[in-house]
């Protein structure tokens, strides 16, 4: 479930930080950087975990800052395939049951992956394992804040990186009366999640960090 990463990054430490251990001010620039963010083909990044080297600091003309590259270990949330995760049940929709780990809510079990035969009870609002026994069915419901057990089949990394504006169909020249602002956005259109897995479809909704290089270790 959690991993650790070898990352090297360039840290900028500003002039009001320089009276301060460079390891020290490094570790906090890092963590504002990179703690709860979700770094492309990685994982959700949780914590620092040591620093590994530092090379050379430079300050750069027009800016009074240091700029230090840095070889770093970083412990990331990332689960494997096949692997069994437990969680608590957030709430129930027709979509699925919505789970929590504690630091993060965004886990979705879609019905075709419960217990079968399953249904969604409309007035409690929760899913309902119709289980089986000798004496008939008995129903048994998964109420919030009762823990389960999930696996991860699939994950899908997705850049969600900010875009520009749509190009306009054509180039032509507004007419007269016609207004020129940009059309408005579909305020229905779903985002992408930057990073999701399937049957618990895990959703990690956190806003993405580039780096310039990191490997996972085996």
């Amino acid at each position: 479930m959690f991993v650790l990463v070898e990352m090297v990054d360039t840290v900028r430490i500003p002039p009001w930080n320089f009276h301060r251990q460079l390891n020290e001010a490094v570790a906090e620039e890092l963590n504002k950087k990179l703690a709860n963010k979700v770094v492309y083909n990685v994982g959700l990044c949780i914590c620092l975990y040591d620093i590994t080297k530092l090379e050379d600091s430079y300050i750069f003309p027009g800016d009074g800052a240091s700029h230090t590259k840095v070889h770093f270990r970083y412990v990331v949330f990332h689960p494997f395939l096949d692997e069994i995760l437990i969680g608590k049940i957030k709430y129930c929709s027709q979509e699925g049951v919505y789970v929590t780990m504690g630091f993060f809510d965004d886990i979705l079990i879609p019905p075709e992956s419960l217990q079968q035969p399953a249904k969604f009870d409309e007035a409690e609002q929760v899913w309902l394992w119709e289980y089986e026994t000798d004496e008939g069915a008995h129903d048994l419901y998964m109420d919030q804040g009762e823990e389960i057990r999930f696996r991860v089949t699939d994950e899908v990394f997705v850049d969600t990186s900010p875009t520009g504006p749509a190009t306009a169909a054509s180039d032509t020249a507004a007419q007269p009366g016609q207004s020129t602002a940009p059309p408005k956005e579909d305020g229905g259109e779903k985002k992408e999640a930057p990073y999701t897995g399937s049957n618990a479809w895990v959703s990690i909704s956190r806003p993405m960090s580039p780096l310039l290089s990191a490997r996972i270790m085996k």
